[in-house]
């Protein structure tokens, strides 16, 4: 009895050890294909995020409001769209743009739209780099829109400060299908922080600021830190 008291006692150490690892990030890959582009809630379905800084026709902070699951056809933030791609892409993508619903375009606002996905960030993860790859073309951005394809770091410990911003610029971005990368790599002081990646634009007085992307992955590269529980360091528990 005593042993067989052992295993249950070893069994749960190992469902409290264990469960460590599955809150280290986790690859991701996205070709828009298998959602619905006429549910409402296709992206948000598929963990999309959407958050929005408004800034007045000074540039001072006004609000924000999210996070929200990020729309589909709603006019605001993003939307699953169809035949903007070629043998590459597929049928469907996704197009980030504005949250138009915000009548404060109106008045002079400077709207900064965030769509992303979100995932924290876990001791495994120390050591590691991850790339988030992505294809792009310009959708109808115009005016004094601009927009950024992001890895963003935040520390829910310091009132989800930014940690890391990383950017590469897509108010430039070519008229057809190219690819880019991005890449963070994971030091000792991000452990337990959020990592976000996804797309962010800038635009006020209902200027255009749409921009398409697809095929989107993120992924560790090269060797992966692995935090072993074996059998043997948990029986070492057990004197």
């Amino acid at each position: 009895m005593r042993n067989t008291a052992k295993v249950f006692a070893m069994a749960a150490v190992l469902a409290l050890v264990l469960p460590v690892a599955a809150f280290a990030l986790s690859p991701y890959s996205e070709d828009f294909e298998s959602l619905n582009q006429a549910d409402a809630g296709a992206l948000g379905g598929a963990g999309w995020l959407v958050f929005a800084n408004v800034f007045g026709p000074d540039w001072s902070y006004w609000y924000g409001y999210g996070v929200f699951p990020a729309p589909n056809g709603s006019g605001g933030f993003s939307n699953v769209a169809i035949g903007e791609g070629g043998a590459a892409q597929g049928q469907q993508q996704l197009v980030v743009f504005s949250d138009y619903n915000n009548t404060d375009h109106g008045v002079g606002a400077h709207i900064e739209s965030l769509v992303f996905q979100e995932q924290a960030i876990a001791a495994g993860d120390i050591g590691e780099t991850w790339v988030f790859d992505f294809q792009a073309k310009m959708g109808d951005l115009a005016g004094a829109s601009t927009a950024v394809a992001f890895i963003k770091t935040l520390n829910p410990m310091a009132g989800y400060a930014t940690t890391n911003y990383i950017t590469v610029d897509m108010t430039g971005a070519a008229a057809t299908w190219s690819d880019y990368s991005l890449a963070i790599f994971i030091d000792g002081s991000l452990d337990g922080q959020l990592l976000q990646i996804g797309f962010q634009n800038i635009a006020g007085s209902y200027e255009p600021s749409g921009v398409f992307y697809d095929n989107l992955s993120f992924y560790p590269s090269g060797p992966v830190a692995v935090e072993e529980a074996s059998w043997g360091s948990v029986k070492s528990l057990f004197k």
